[in-house]
């Protein structure tokens, strides 16, 4: 990793995977009548965006994007399968999702809050953003709970 991108790059692989986590959760909840759906779709719609937002920070300082390995997708892929066809309740994929930002949450504001002073601003900036995204997706999934 860059160390002066290495904040971009973790945004990136984080809302990378949780796109690709919450698209294999949307296409397993296809023609289930679940209340949550609607939800799920705006959490994948807001991994998208900052997935897009590094990418293009990262293609601009001349760094090729990462995402997780095959390996870590397949299991996740295979992990939210599982899950779903063992309880698609929105109570069950909610504790699901809210595992997964939950995850990132303390990642990223170890993160945040350890940013040393020669991070870029608007990185960090973005980095914030992401944690509060993080959060309030969470807090959205607690309803169902």
């Amino acid at each position: 990793m860059n160390k002066q991108c290495e904040l971009i790059e973790k945004i990136y692989k984080d809302a990378s995977m949780g796109r690709f986590s919450t698209q294999k959760l949307l296409e397993n909840l296809k023609g289930k009548d679940n209340k949550i759906t609607g939800d799920v779709e705006e959490i994948f719609n807001g991994y998208s965006s900052y997935e897009e937002k590094a990418k293009e920070i990262l293609l601009s300082r001349n760094i090729t994007p990462v995402e997780e390995g095959n390996m870590t997708k397949m299991m996740s892929s295979m992990g939210i399968f599982k899950e779903v066809l063992t309880d698609n309740s929105d109570s069950a994929i909610a504790d699901l999702l809210i595992q997964g930002l939950l995850m990132g949450e303390v990642e990223m504001k170890k993160r945040v809050d350890n940013a040393s002073d020669d991070v870029n601003k608007d990185d960090l900036d973005l980095a914030k953003e992401f944690l509060k995204f993080q959060k309030k997706s969470h807090k959205t999934m607690e309803k169902y709970l």
